[in-house]
């Protein structure tokens, strides 16, 4: 039997990861039975999901993962990289010595995970290593926005992290190259230099934002192919 935490980082992996699809229904009973555990205790860890705006709890229908839709979407892409820069220049400000080490022991999972071509284990650890600089911002006012900025930061990322061109690799490892250059740049106190390699980064993904809202056209090519 796993317990309340396990049960909450697992959730959670699956909704970044979009193995729980946006707006999917989080279904009590079938989770009660699955993770072998009573409503009660199921309830909090939805409500702490709902909390970082990983779930939807809609009263009398119950819980849904949070959606993307367009206005989500539009409103993300206006916000992150303001939020993004300052989150960065705050932990270049405010980083611990532990959290630093924490950070690189992070991105090694990181590495390893670019390294097996496993795109759940990249966006995961990917997710960890901006989620652990918002801890190191230490800013209670910011702090909550970038949370739930990394959400559907996160489940975009199922494009850039399951290459479908020959492109994407190297776009891969230059996100880890920058991950290398952002801890450097946090060690050195650099607010401006880590501020530089966030703009540098949210550029390196922004226009991949078309193969998540657009379509596969194959099966429409394929159908018009065969008629």
């Amino acid at each position: 039997m796993m317990d309340k935490q396990a049960i909450y980082n697992d959730l959670k992996k699956q909704i970044l990861t979009m193995s729980l699809e946006p707006g999917a229904s989080l279904d009590e009973a079938s989770l009660c039975k699955r993770y072998e555990i009573s409503r009660t205790p199921l309830r909090e860890i939805l409500r702490a999901l709902a909390g970082e705006g990983c779930v939807e709890i809609v009263n009398n229908r119950g819980a849904y993962v949070s959606s993307m839709s367009h206005k989500v979407m539009r409103d993300f892409f206006v916000t992150a990289p303001m939020i993004y820069s300052a989150i960065g220049r705050l932990a270049a400000l405010n980083a611990k010595p532990l959290q630093i080490q924490e950070m690189r022991t992070i991105q090694e999972k990181f590495r390893a995970a670019i390294g097996s071509g496993i795109g759940a284990d990249m966006v995961y650890w990917n997710q960890c290593f901006h989620a652990l600089m918002g801890e190191m911002a230490d800013n209670p006012y910011l702090k909550p926005s970038y949370d739930r900025l990394l959400i559907d930061h996160a489940r975009i990322s199922q494009t850039f992290y399951r290459p479908r061109d020959p492109q994407m690799e190297p776009r891969m490892y230059r996100a880890l190259d920058h991950h290398d250059e952002m801890i450097a740049a946090i060690e050195a106190g650099d607010g401006e230099r880590i501020v530089d390699l966030i703009v540098e980064h949210w550029e390196l993904s922004r226009d991949l934002i078309e193969y998540f809202v657009k379509p596969d056209p194959l099966a429409f090519e394929m159908a018009a192919v065969n008629s």
